[in-house]
């Protein structure tokens, strides 16, 4: 491994050899010292020589060994060196480059490793039962890997095959299949079939949102317009996702569900409430016109106002429509002139309440009208009979008294 020398001493210097700081003993195997000593005649000064003989293994990689020498007047140390320790490969080792699970579209990069010194610089890849020679480097890369890839790969040392290494590599992969997709128009009362199929390589989760909320997954017997909605199925495995999705329209014609009214905080104007349910958005037309005007529609449910001063009592009618049909309906509503007249400030209830009373006060009197005109025809019709039986009795004494007197003369 080396020699060591120190020169011109008087007396003679002895030389010892350290490994990494420590010293180095001869053990006749391993570690062999040769020293050996020469003196100049001329000067009668001595120099002194020390072979070292070491059998390095690969423990001894980075190793650093020295040389000391000892004299009365002093010692000296050479400065640590290191030597390279050659030894053939012992040991394979294939190793899949990824950052994580390894995911179908994936690129991934195998790396072949031995432990000899110098390392080898070819090796042999068996990729699906092809045999890859890659020269100068120890890695390949697959390349868009998919769930095929799945299996076993190896590695082998050129000048030795036996020498190899395996590493199994698993593709993991997510599939998912929803139908309906995309915008789907369906009519109240309507089904709607929901199907959704996942095929994964592990145990994947599910989960719904509806208009970005966590939802269950939809079934739908009978559809609702609460019913639509964008929906959302979101599968996740193993750092994969997927996503499909449809947008649920529930249309149906026009539900007319209420029609109020009530009067306004001036106590002069009415207002007229009419709600409906219905998709697409409908149309309010009234038979009577308003004034502040307003409507609303959230989620297929539609409702319009109108401010009104009726001056008479009036049926009023709310009609709805879109391009799928219409409904209407119907409501009383009185005078506020009469209101304030007959009853100021008492409410929309007893105002129309009132009404009717009126009504049926008149009513009655009225047909106690026609029995009374009844009544007085039966008793002219009785008073006329009696008269025409008296008239017939008089005539009857006449004609007796007649009859005396003809017989007197």
């Amino acid at each position: 491994m080396g020699t060591c020398v120190a020169k011109d001493a008087n007396p003679a210097a002895t030389i010892t050899w350290t490994k990494n700081g420590q010293p180095l003993e001869a053990n006749g195997k391993t570690v062999v010292i040769s020293p050996s000593m020469k003196m100049d005649p001329a000067t009668g000064l001595s120099s002194t020589f020390s072979i070292l003989q070491f059998t390095a293994t690969k423990e001894d990689i980075g190793a650093t060994f020295a040389c000391v020498s000892t004299h009365e007047l002093g010692n000296q140390e050479t400065a640590p060196e290191s030597f390279p320790v050659h030894y053939p490969p012992e040991k394979v080792s294939l190793q899949a480059l990824s950052k994580g699970p390894i995911v179908e579209g994936d690129n991934v990069t195998l790396k072949c490793q031995a432990d000899g010194n110098p390392p080898p610089s070819a090796f042999f890849f068996y990729i699906k039962s092809q045999k890859m020679l890659v020269e100068d480097s120890n890695t390949y890369t697959l390349t868009a890997i998919s769930r095929d890839s799945t299996g076993e790969y190896k590695c082998s040392l050129v000048d030795n095959e036996k020498m190899e290494a395996s590493e199994s590599i698993v593709v993991s992969y997510l599939d998912l299949s929803l139908s309906p997709t995309g915008k789907v128009v369906k009519t109240v009362g309507d089904t709607l079939s929901v199907k959704m199929e996942k095929r994964a390589s592990g145990d994947a989760k599910v989960s719904w949102t509806k208009n970005g909320k966590a939802a269950k997954e939809p079934e739908f017997k009978q559809l609702t317009y609460a019913d639509a909605g964008v929906y959302v199925c979101e599968v996740n495995m193993a750092g994969l996702t997927r996503r499909q999705s449809f947008e649920l329209v529930v249309e149906g014609t026009p539900v007319i569900t209420s029609l109020t009214k009530h009067r306004a905080d001036n106590s002069k104007n009415k207002v007229l409430t009419c709600e409906a349910e219905a998709v697409p958005e409908p149309n309010f037309q009234w038979s009577i016109n308003g004034t502040d005007e307003e409507s609303s529609y959230i989620n297929g449910k539609a409702t319009h106002k109108i401010t009104v001063i009726p001056r008479l009592n009036l049926t009023v009618t709310c009609s709805v429509s879109n391009k799928l049909g219409e409904d209407f309906r119907t409501i009383n509503v009185s005078s506020v002139f009469k209101d304030v007249t007959e009853n100021r400030g008492s409410p929309e209830d007893s105002e129309d309440q009132a009404v009717l009373i009126v009504g049926v006060v008149a009513g009655l009197l009225l047909a106690a009208a026609v029995v009374g005109l009844i009544y007085w025809l039966y008793m002219k019709n009785s008073r006329q009979g009696s008269w025409k039986t008296g008239e017939e009795v008089g005539t009857s004494e006449e004609n007796k008294k007649l009859e005396e007197n003809n017989h007197t003369v």
